[in-house]
C-alpha cells in the first residue's frame, strides 16, 4: 500500500531504513528485518548505495523484501544515472509492484568506496520528483508518451529542521512539494525544540512529515556528526549523557533512550516517524515500546 494513502486516513507511519550489503547474498538482512521490523514498522526504506559505497542495488533488494512480505520504500539517487536510467529503474519499480519512493539528490562520489568515479547528477531531488510526477500523467520528462496505464507513486523527499539555515530548508520544502512530493522524511533530529519550531513553519505546506532519527551509538559517533553531516546537531548535554555511564552507552542502552525521548518529545507535531538505525536493527522494537509507539 502507497504511504499516501495511510497518511490520507490519518495513521502515524513508522518506517526503518538498511542498507543493502556489498555483495549478493542478502540472508542475514531479511532475517534482520524479518526478526526485528516486521510487524513493528510499516515500511522500510532501502538505501541506495548509500554515502557513495558501491552495494547491491537498491532495487533488487526491494524486490526480495517484498517477496518476503515487507513493504520497501525504493530510495533513487541521481548521483549515479542520467535522467533516461532514472526513469527506466523507476518504472521497473512500477512494474514489480514497488510504489514507495524516497528522491534524493545522493552524496557526491568523492565520499565513497570508488572516489574516482565520475558523478552524474544529471538531475537533481527536485527535478527527478517533477520527473516521477511526469511518468505519473502518462508522459516522460521529455513529453513522450508511456505505454498503457501510467504508474502512481507516493513520493518521498527529504529536509533538514535542524539546519542552521532553516529559510533555506523551507524554500526547499516548497519546490519539492510544488515538483509533487506527497511527503517527507527528515534529517536525524536530536534538538526537539527546532524541530517543533519548524514544524509550525512548515504546515503550511499541508504535506505529511515524518521525523528522523538516528539511534546514537557512541559519544565518537556523535561527534564526527557534528563535525562532518550537515543539517544535524547532537547537544552537548547529550554528548555528556552518553559519557556518563560507558557500558551501558556501550550495551546500546543510553542510545535507546535518548531515542525514545526525542521520540516523545517530537511525535505530536508530526505524521510519522523514520528511524536509521544504522545496524542496530534489534534496537528498534525497544525503542518504539519506550516511545509509546
Amino acid at each position: 500500500m502507497r504511504l499516501t494513502e495511510l497518511f490520507e486516513r490519518g495513521e502515524f507511519v513508522v518506517t526503518a531504513e538498511v542498507g543493502p550489503p556489498k555483495g549478493i547474498n542478502i540472508d542475514h538482512l531479511i532475517e534482520e528485518v524479518n526478526t526485528y521490523l516486521k510487524g513493528r514498522v510499516t515500511a522500510v526504506n532501502v538505501t541506495d548505495n548509500q554515502s557513495s559505497v558501491m552495494r547491491l542495488g537498491s532495487l533488487a533488494t526491494c524486490k526480495a523484501f517484498k517477496d518476503e512480505g515487507i513493504p520497501p520504500i525504493f530510495q533513487v539517487t541521481c548521483r549515479d544515472r542520467n535522467r533516461i536510467a532514472l526513469q527506466s529503474d523507476i518504472l521497473s519499480a512500477a512494474m514489480l509492484g514497488i510504489d514507495n519512493l524516497l528522491l534524493l539528490t545522493g552524496d557526491h562520489t568523492t565520499l565513497g568506496d570508488h572516489p574516482q568515479s565520475k558523478p552524474v547528477f544529471d538531475l537533481d531531488s527536485v527535478s527527478l520528483i517533477h520527473a516521477v510526477k511526469q511518468l505519473e500523467s502518462g508522459v516522460d520528462i521529455a513529453g513522450n508518451e508511456l505505454v498503457g496505464e501510467p504508474p502512481k507513486f507516493a513520493k518521498g523527499a527529504v529536509v533538514s529542521p535542524c539546519s542552521d539555515s532553516v529559510d533555506v530548508q523551507l524554500a526547499k520544502m516548497e519546490a519539492k512539494v510544488k515538483a509533487g512530493a506527497d511527503y517527507f522524511q527528515t534529517q536525524a533530529v536530536y534538538e526537539p525544540e527546532k524541530f517543533i519550531e519548524f514544524m509550525e513553519k512548515a504546515k503550511q505546506f499541508g504535506v505529511p512529515v515524518m521525523l528522523g532519527v538516528v539511534i546514537p551509538k557512541s559519544v565518537g559517533m556523535v561527534k564526527f556528526m557534528n563535525a562532518n553531516v550537515a543539517g544535524i546537531h547532537v547537544p552537548d548535554h547529550l554528548i555528556e549523557e552518553l559519557k556518563k555511564d560507558k557500558e551501558k552507552t556501550k550495551a546500546g542502552i543510553t542510545g535507546v533512550e535518548i531515542t525514545a525521548r526525542i521520540i516523545k518529545e517530537c511525535k505530536d507535531y508530526c505524521d510519522g516517524l523514520h528511524i536509521m538505525a544504522l545496524g542496530w536493527e534489534s534496537k528498534v522494537p525497544d525503542i518504539l515500546t519506550l516511545a509509546g509507539l
